[in-house]
């Protein structure tokens, strides 16, 4: 009694267990996590450092040098790059892809250790270094406060509100906030009042210095207890902080109060590190993250209705604005993924009911919702979410679920015709195909095993297709020999009883014979055609346009905004307002948010923020309708264009998948920076001169111009007078000095002093600057001890990779791929390259190519490390189903075959070859080897049972010609709905195309080819 028997004998408890399936699918279903796209380790960690006033030369000589060696004695380093700016050091920690969530605290932990041994080696002056691994966390649900009338400190105090109360919603991780201007009391103090007082800035300093700050007094005992000491005297108002009395030198109190030599007023920082707008009003950004292995749409829900409990509590104008909402955009994404999943479900039972009658139509499409449910249940079982690549690998295995069901039917119903009883006609083909169908079952799901082992961004970010592949199909493989035989019994008619009927005597069936029997006869003309075929597929295949992955479908676009490298973040502001004022008014677009100095917090995924810096801007660009963006990012084009030709401003797409934001990168790495500038400007040149190129740039940015005083040192010396203490004073003067701390409540405002605005606002004020001298006893002006200012330019801004100083050359196509733009430049690039090493006889130099090749190539190489494995794998597993080598040997002949019908769909569609592509291609020759299989297995079966070879090959066709082309039409159908999905319309045609043509190579050449492999002889005629 085999399996499929056994089902039906004990029927009442495979009934039981189809229907706790159902129930628990559907259930499932509803508990399963929902994610727009994929997670994926962001593997990466940073290492701050600041070195004030240092350059950014000494800055990675001194401090990043010495962080990077620390760093690279990881063991699981994989890569390691640095950004090296005035005062502040960055250092980017990039972990091997072996890594994975699980494993990487502990490396953090091992990082920070390393770091910290590398403190005593850094030089006096800089801070402790911070290392921040939560580079990765995404604020999926990202909020701009803003209001009308509305100070920065009342916005603040608001978002105060919200983060403390919205961090007890569901699913909640983590709350961070952007934009916020942070509250300072400004000390004002003219140099002149100073000098004609004849007193010294420290007196100032010492007067404020430990005035507000909370320090132990100790207890006293009374009695039993122990009281608490605590002194008055600290600031209540800014008021309080003007009636400070001033110390002298020698620590006596004046009659002077601060009130009197200073100017003391409350404002923010000055220069902002960063500015937020929303719509063109301030705003201060509310991000919020879900907690690992949360439910980012039950959040979704959380957060809406704390903020509708929320709404008594606002302050009247001021308002809440969506930057972006994963949970919403989750739904939406599910939802349409959802229809798409019904769709393909209702063209896959219309072709079943079509082509294999009503009883057999229904029979098999109720097993692939069976399926589909039964699929449900493991997932939720193993925390595998419902999103992009998930759903997609539904649609995707809809047609090859049905193919185990088809053959089961199929040969159920042939039996039943030869006059079986129900239960022999059951049994007996699940007992014929069971294990054949298990090896073709496994070979299908290997087709796609080495994306789901792969441990690089790419093979995690699509890890969820193959793991549903599996779970899917060998669901399907189960239910194919158990449910659907009792099934079978149960609705399947018994049909003719004439034992002698020929169930094949169809006019469809009787044409498939005929070709059959004329390509064997012709068979070495069938291989010559087919040879040519794939000779022609091969060299059409060099037209084919290659990518890696596509633009996504989010209803936003982005425009990056650059001005020369040193600009006052008030200048970009300023530029920013305007672009915002004429972006908000053009039709189709909803909202704009702007962000000045850096980029906007990491709200999706696949999106890396820029760096501080105060020359940058970026503008996220809501719209009505995705489909706009294309005509919507030429006009704001023009618009920054014709406005502001002295800006590099370039818009872009959100991506689908992990990437780069340049799609084209050449890297120059040498140890001279002045050398690679000279390097780089070749790049730029052949860049700037290709026409299909555009928005060329460096990372390393412009040189910025440098003051330098030239300090007298022997005036300096005789007014006692140091280096230090000249840069000092220039920073008090111009920037600010924090002299103290003011407490409000639980705030810590910080006292700057400063000179007043007339004495700092311009750069010939430096030779007026007061500096004390100890000697004198009295400020002189800095120019006594200073023989003069000397202008240069500097760089601003030094990467490394590897410890080596590397610059980055980047630019974007115009129109089409990047890979036909970068097909273009890259002699070009390599030829300049080698010119002007030649020329300046430069040894230790090279060049590489990162962007979107670089990206494409390292994950096609993950992926073609594990094909051996998983191709080796599929090889022993046609060995071992047949015990024998010709049969695998034809099989894995006609495979390469493929390429004749994938080349003409790509071709036709004008699609590219891109990473889905050839995930496509896998799991096309995993379909087109499961079939083979099937139908070798028949012909073998035949002969064994002691038909004639040719007769049994022919009649071998005959058999598989219905679940092979129903198997073909059900996929190719079925894969319709995702035509229209942008990430995945690249797969679904290479598998529609090459399936189609992949049906005939199963029905036409695998017979052929077993003719000649057995010289089987065709009868004469």
């Amino acid at each position: 009694m085999n399996v499929a028997e056994a089902s039906i004998r004990y029927k009442t408890i495979t009934l039981v267990i189809t229907v706790l399936i159902i129930g628990g699918g559907i259930l499932a279903y509803e508990r399963l996590g929902r994610l727009e796209d994929p997670e994926f380790t962001v593997k990466a960690a940073q290492v701050f450092t600041r070195y004030p006033g240092a350059t950014a030369m000494e800055v990675a000589n001194e401090v990043t040098d010495e962080i990077e060696t620390a760093v690279q004695q990881l063991g699981q380093l994989k890569l390691v790059t640095s950004i090296s700016q005035p005062g502040l050091s960055t250092v980017l920690v990039e972990i091997r892809d072996k890594y994975d969530k699980h494993g990487l605290p502990q490396v953090w932990d091992e990082l920070r250790r390393k770091v910290t041994d590398a403190q005593s080696k850094l030089p006096p002056g800089t801070s402790p270094s911070v290392v921040y691994d939560d580079f990765g966390d995404v604020y999926g649900v990202f909020y701009a406060i803003y209001g009308d009338g509305y100070s920065y400190a009342e916005l603040k105090a608001h978002v105060d509100l919200l983060r403390r109360e919205l961090l007890l919603c569901d699913d909640v991780g983590k709350i961070t906030i952007y934009g916020d201007q942070a509250e300072v009391i400004y000390v004002e103090i003219s140099r002149e009042r100073l000098a004609r007082l004849g007193l010294s800035p420290e007196a100032l300093y010492a007067s404020l210095s430990g005035q507000n700050l909370v320090a132990p007094a100790g207890d006293a005992r009374v009695g039993s207890q122990y009281i608490r000491i605590r002194p008055t005297g600290e600031f209540t108002s800014i008021d309080e902080l003007g009636e400070l009395l001033i110390l002298q030198s020698d620590a006596t109190a004046t009659k002077l109060r601060l009130r009197d030599v200073a100017k003391i007023t409350r404002g923010y920082v000055d220069p902002p590190g960063s500015i937020m707008r929303f719509n063109g009003r301030p705003a201060i950004g509310l991000g919020v993250s879900t907690v690992a292995g949360g439910n980012v749409v039950v959040m979704g829900e959380s957060l809406k209705q704390r903020l509708r409990e929320l709404e008594a509590e606002t302050p009247i104008g001021m308002e809440l604005g969506v930057i972006a909402h994963q949970a919403d955009a989750v739904t939406v994404a599910v939802n349409n993924f959802i229809i798409s999943l019904i769709e393909a479900l209702a063209i896959v039972i219309g072709v079943l009911l079509v082509a294999m009658g009503l009883r057999s139509g229904i029979l098999i499409g109720g097993i692939l919702m069976l399926t589909v449910l039964a699929t449900f249940i493991v997932m939720n079982m193993f925390g595998i979410m419902l999103e992009r690549i998930s759903l997609g690998a539904l649609i995707i295995a809809l047609g090859m679920l049905v193919d185990n069901a088809i053959v089961i039917v199929e040969g159920i119903n042939v039996n039943l015709q030869r006059g079986m009883d129900r239960i022999q006609a059951a049994s007996k083909i699940v007992g014929q195909t069971m294990w054949p169908l298990f090896g073709a079952t496994v070979i299908a799901v290997l087709a796609f095993a080495a994306i789901g082992v792969s441990q690089d961004s790419t093979g995690e970010y699509c890890r969820s297709l193959f793991q549903v592949i599996l779970i899917s199909l060998m669901m399907s493989w189960v239910l194919a020999i158990t449910v659907t035989p009792l099934f079978g019994v149960m609705c399947l008619k018994a049909g003719s009883q004439d034992a002698n009927a020929d169930p094949y005597g169809g006019l469809f069936f009787r044409g498939y014979k005929a070709l059959l029997t004329a390509c064997i006869r012709k068979r070495w003309l069938t291989i010559a055609v087919l040879i040519g075929l794939l000779a022609v597929s091969m060299q059409g295949f060099g037209f084919v346009k290659q990518s890696f992955f596509p633009d996504s479908t989010r209803p936003q676009f982005m425009v990056h905004y650059w001005l020369p490298q040193g600009t006052h973040i008030s200048r970009t502001e300023e530029d920013l307002k305007q672009i915002e004022a004429h972006l908000v008014g053009i039709d189709g677009i909803t909202d704009v948010s702007t962000f000045v100095g850096r980029g906007g917090l990491r709200f999706l995924l696949t999106f890396t923020p820029e760096d501080a810096n105060s020359a940058y801007g970026l503008l996220l660009v809501s719209v009505d309708d995705y489909s706009r963006i294309d005509e919507l990012i030429p006009v704001a084009k023009q618009y920054l264009d014709e406005n502001f030709p002295d800006a590099l401003a370039f818009s872009r797409k959100f991506m689908l998948g992990p990437g780069d934001a340049a799609k084209i990168e050449a890297r120059l790495r040498g140890p001279d920076p002045d050398m690679l500038r000279r390097l780089a400007a070749g790049t730029r040149e052949v860049m700037l001169a290709e026409p299909t190129a555009t928005e060329v740039r460096s990372d390393w940015r412009q040189r910025t111009p440098l003051i330098r005083p030239v300090v007298a040192e022997t005036q300096a010396r005789n007014a006692g007078i140091t280096r230090a203490e000249v840069a000092d004073a220039l920073q008090t003067a111009f920037t600010g000095k924090t002299i103290g701390v003011y407490r409000e409540g639980d705030d810590l405002l910080q006292i700057i002093a400063r000179a007043p605005l007339a004495e700092r606002s311009a750069v010939e004020n430096l030779h007026n600057a007061q500096i004390f001298s100890p000697v004198a006893q009295r400020a002189i002006p800095i120019r006594q001890v200073v023989t003069g200012f000397e202008t240069e330019s500097d760089n601003s801004i030094i990467r490394r990779r590897d410890r080596l100083p590397t610059l980055t050359v980047q630019c974007d196509p115009k129109v089409g791929q990047a890979s036909e733009v970068f097909a273009r430049l890259r002699p070009k690039v390599e030829a300049k390259f080698e010119e002007q090493r030649e020329q300046l006889q430069l040894s230790g130099y090279t060049l590489e190519w990162g962007g979107e090749y670089e990206n494409s190539k390292d994950a096609q190489a993950g992926l073609a490390g594990k094909l051996p494995v998983t191709g080796l794998l599929i090889v022993l597993v046609v060995i071992v189903l047949f015990n024998a080598l010709r049969q695998p040997l034809i099989i894995f002949l006609t495979v390469p075959l493929a390429l004749i019908g994938v080349t003409a769909g790509l071709l036709v569609t004008g699609q590219p070859f891109g990473f889905m592509a050839i995930l496509g291609f896998l799991s096309l020759a995993g379909m087109l080897i499961k079939n083979a299989i099937v139908l070798i297995d028949e012909m073998d079966t035949q002969i064994r049972d002691g038909k004639e070879q040719f007769d049994a090959i022919v009649d071998s066709g005959l058999s598989r010609l219905r679940p092979v082309s129903m198997a073909a039409l059900t996929t190719v159908l079925g894969m319709i709905p995702l035509v229209t999905d942008a990430f995945f319309v690249s797969m679904a045609v290479t598998i529609m195309f090459g399936l189609a043509f992949a049906t005939v190579l199963t029905m036409v050449v695998v017979p052929v080819l077993y003719v000649c492999f057995f010289r089987v002889a065709p009868p004469r005629k």
